[in-house]
């Protein structure tokens, strides 16, 4: 089969660090092609190089067999390729239909012609199987529904090649499947498909060829039916990974968080209490309250002091955590530097009067990046440098180092590689087995499962039961949160 995208000998580096080393990448026409490793080992500049948004230092694309330069992103939709990444770029205000056709919207003389916008929107999305609301504001929707108008607008301006940086990241499974099921219509319609992902299962489900990468260099690429998911994760890693069992609490003490509003919950210290639920049945809104985010109208207890009129520094006072997968957006500030974003919360223990003491801060920032296996540079660094495995390190780091009485980890393995997973979900074990508390939200309802003491399960904004941890019960918590009884 022809090679419809590739790379021929790339390699690409930032001041020091190796991105990508001597790429060799060959793209079938018609195939999902996936492409895994460990965050940081270049997948992301590699996509970016194959759509334009970046240069090699050295090697080229090749498209249709062909060597080419590509000098922008221009030229990647001009030759047929489109690039949906994983921060969506889409303008909230603006209805679905004027995200899909804005830039390249059809005219009537010198008016936007509004009916056939609607038209070839409403047939480009029928030819796949999908109905959207396109009236609605794309910031009032669900990251699914953006996702999938990101891919018809690619599709629109005539990409035959679609590249997607970890498109299930912030997906719950219900839209993982159907996710899943687009990406296969579009290899059934002689579209080609690279697919970027951490998570092996759905790779593995979806892929005709993987390639590997590890620290910029390509270790194998092979038939996706011709490796099994410990096999695939040697190769990602470098070596075999032990399989995460199940082991429940051996002590679980008094309770350290006590909840008393439309949702009733209690999490004892020394237990993992997961939180289980379809996207949109009022999780989001339970962490918010309990984090001091939202306002709560019913009473919320932190080891027994009453912290529901509390603002949010007050509640971290207390002894309270918080770890969001929205790492981007919620856990740091991209800009900041790394040692800022390591000492905020904590920055007032770290002086005198006001005034930060420096060998303070750089003992207590080298202590939290170095004991949280968090791959730097320069502390000085803003905090966009690092992967995103790195950045959720720093997070978990940053929160786990001040010992909180309770810790929030809302999706806190989101866009993580297989060994950042299980070093986070090692962390949270320690934490619980040291007498904290845990509440562990997860779209992921094996990571649930494997982690939680007890799994409260919420349909409608309501508790519909607690089910056992373990792996034994995820039918009946599946049944749960489908509003079945199980």
């Amino acid at each position: 089969m022809p090679v419809r995208l590739g790379a021929r000998d790339v390699s690409r580096a930032f001041g020091s660090v190796r991105a990508n080393a001597h790429v060799d990448l060959t793209v079938e026409a018609g195939t999902v092609h996936a492409v895994v490793g460990e965050n940081g080992a270049g997948k992301t500049t590699l996509m970016r190089i194959l759509y334009g948004l970046d240069q090699p230092d050295s090697g080229t694309v090749v498209i249709d067999d062909h060597p080419v330069r590509l000098r922008g992103p221009a030229d990647g939709i001009r030759r047929g390729i489109g690039l949906v990444r994983q921060e969506l770029a889409m303008i909230d205000s603006l209805t679905l239909l004027e995200n899909l056709v804005l830039g390249a919207e059809p005219r009537s003389g010198p008016r936007i012609s509004w009916s056939a916008a609607r038209a070839s929107a409403v047939d480009l999305a029928a030819g796949f199987g999908i109905s959207l609301p396109w009236d609605s504001p794309a910031g009032s929707v669900s990251v699914s529904v953006r996702q999938q108008v990101e891919i018809l607008r690619a599709l629109r301006r005539g990409a035959d090649v679609l590249i997607l940086d970890e498109p299930t990241a912030a997906l719950a499974p219900a839209q993982v499947t159907e996710l899943l099921r687009l990406l296969r219509g579009l290899r059934d319609a002689g579209r080609t498909v690279i697919f970027i992902s951490h998570k092996l299962d759905e790779v593995l489900s979806v892929a005709d060829t993987i390639t590997v990468l590890r620290q910029g260099k390509v270790i194998t690429t092979v038939p996706a039916d011709s490796v099994t998911r410990p096999e695939l994760v040697s190769l990602v890693v470098g070596a075999p990974l032990e399989a995460e069992g199940y082991s429940p609490s051996a002590d679980v003490g008094p309770p350290v968080l006590e909840v008393a509003d439309v949702i009733s919950l209690r999490v004892h210290a020394g237990e993992i209490v997961g939180i289980a639920a379809v996207a949109g049945n009022g999780q989001d809104e339970l962490v918010e309250r309990i984090v001091g985010l939202r306002p709560c109208t019913g009473r919320i207890t932190l080891s027994g002091k009453d912290i529901t009129g509390l603002p949010v520094d007050r509640r971290r006072s207390a002894g309270l955590g918080y770890v969001s997968g929205e790492r981007r957006t919620e856990g740091l500030s991209l800009d900041a530097s790394l040692a800022d974003n390591t000492i905020a919360g904590t920055h007032r223990t770290l002086g005198r009067f006001g005034w930060l003491a420096p060998g303070r801060v750089r003992a207590h920032v080298q202590r939290v990046l170095d004991g949280y296996s968090v791959r730097y540079g320069r502390t000085s660094a803003p905090a966009r440098t690092l992967s995103g495995g790195n950045q959720q390190r720093l997070v978990i780091g940053r929160e786990l180092d001040r010992g909180p009485t309770l810790l929030v980890a809302a999706g806190p393995t989101r866009g993580v590689d297989v060994l950042g997973e299980a070093y986070i979900h090692a962390r949270l074990k320690e934490l619980r087995d040291n007498g904290s508390g845990v509440l562990l939200v997860s779209e992921q309802l094996d990571e649930l499962l494997t982690l939680s003491d007890r799994v409260v399960v919420l349909h409608q904004g309501e508790v519909a039961g607690e089910v056992p941890g373990g792996p034994e019960n995820r039918t009946a918590v599946g049944n749960l949160m489908l509003g079945r009884q199980p």
